[in-house]
């Protein structure tokens, strides 16, 4: 578990320095003459750490003669295009031409300048010619399991890679994907830009929830959620109701509902949560593999086959050729509920440019707080009306969607007061201890 969370097989690695050699050869370009005619620099470069402190910056101040000094920034690579290219494309005939679609600047006519300008799609795909292959790995009890790609669905589209989920569906009967985070983002992005640019569709969905976290959706703080609280339950149960809505009214997916179980849930909270569901006429399992393993899941496998086999009427949140901000607005409206969204000058003037560019038929991906259905990762509760503050625009041509940065979002996340890492350490045989 430790290797994988740590390097694994250097994915990410080949991810960070693909990206990174093609900002070195953008102000490569620009120093020996800028032939291209760089007015402005899109593309920014990635690390695969949490670090503030990289989200602004200024670069190219060595003082050497021709050097041009300018602003830049950071990503962290989970957000980047390179992770999106690597995730949605079917073969490396595909991962040379989207990178080769990668808008990195604009020229002094306001024309867009890409990768492939720069002869950077091939060097780019020879970092990714491995890290393009999925990952199997085995659980703990033997089974086979393919880990491959890792945006997250906060501030990327939260899928792993067509590849991974193409094998899986021919390797086995069933194959269970993930779709990071809250049903809102990860579930929304899979289903409206992984499933339709795939064409495929799942059987069932399964909704993963603690009690925990219904708590604190209802008012506990992190503090409180061990403790068996009913009113804060009762009042959490509200949000994870609205995720069901959403999976079975606004796609038309089959649902079963996952607790997860910890050792803190109390019979009581269970029974509660039981018989709100078999209210909304939903299914639940009790899932207990963190401390049984297996035979801790075999029930919400069990339901998840019966689930398979029922009828499903799935559609996507909105049609690619309708106007962006209507899709934009669909996705606020329908699966966040939100009042309406207010575009800010910034944004509507990306909009204008992609359109004029001719790429105003791509799918959405809002980058915005997991925490809430809001913009606002404090509105927990969402009881008030709201409205979602589209702050910036920006198209990943490469990647084939356009992202859309919400309220405060950053897409280079920053440490907490105290970093996981303070904990983290090797004992005295070598071994890895404080991930977990």
């Amino acid at each position: 578990m430790e290797d994988i969370n740590l390097h694994f097989t250097g994915d990410i690695h080949a991810i960070t320095s693909a990206n990174n050699l093609l900002s070195a050869m953008i102000d490569n370009h620009i120093f020996f003459g800028n032939e291209l005619g760089f007015k402005k620099v899109l593309w920014k470069r990635c690390v695969d750490l949490n670090d503030r402190q990289l989200r602004k910056i200024k670069c190219g101040l060595s003082g050497e003669k021709g050097m041009v000094e300018r602003e830049d920034g950071f990503d962290i690579t989970v957000a980047s295009e390179i992770m999106a290219i690597l995730c949605l494309s079917k073969d490396l005939k595909d991962l040379k031409e989207r990178i080769g679609k990668i808008i990195v600047g604009y020229n002094q006519k306001d024309e867009p300048i890409t990768a492939k300008d720069l002869k950077a799609e091939g060097s780019l795909a020879v970092l990714l010619k491995d890290a393009i292959n999925p990952n199997l790995v085995q659980t703990l009890e033997n089974t086979p399991a393919i880990v491959h790609g890792g945006p997250f669905a906060n501030i990327a589209h939260g899928c792993n890679s067509i590849r991974a989920t193409k094998l899986g569906l021919k390797l086995a009967d069933y194959c269970i994907t993930e779709a990071g985070f809250g049903a809102d983002l990860g579930a929304e992005k899979f289903l409206d830009i992984k499933c339709r640019q795939t064409n495929l569709k799942p059987s069932a969905i399964v909704c993963v929830a603690t009690m925990r976290a219904l708590k604190y959706h209802g008012g506990a703080s992190k503090e409180e959620v061990q403790q068996e609280n009913m009113e804060a339950l009762e009042k959490g149960t509200h949000n994870l109701l609205r995720h069901i809505d959403n999976i079975k009214n606004k796609f038309g997916l089959n649902v079963i509902v996952a607790i997860n179980k910890f050792l803190t849930d109390t019979d009581k909270e269970i029974e509660f949560i039981r018989n709100k569901l078999q209210e909304q006429g939903i299914n639940m399992s009790l899932v207990e593999a963190w401390a049984k393993g297996g035979k801790g899941a075999t029930d919400l496998a069990e339901k998840v086959v019966k689930l398979c086999e029922e009828e499903e009427n799935f559609k996507y949140t909105y049609e690619l050729n309708e106007e962006i901000e209507e899709k934009i607005k669909k996705i606020a409206k329908n699966i966040y509920g939100a009042e309406d969204v207010e575009f800010s000058e910034e944004a509507k003037e990306s909009i204008k440019q992609i359109k004029r560019l001719g790429y105003g038929n791509l799918p959405i991906c809002i980058a915005k707080t997991q925490y809430s259905f809001s913009d606002d990762p404090k509105n927990l509760e969402c009881r008030e009306k709201f409205n979602i503050h589209a702050q910036d625009v920006i198209l990943k041509a490469g990647a084939g969607f356009i992202v859309v940065i919400t309220g405060k979002i950053m897409t280079m996340p920053g440490l907490p007061k105290v970093p996981a890492a303070e904990g983290i350490d090797l004992d005295e045989n070598g071994n890895i201890v404080g991930i977990f």
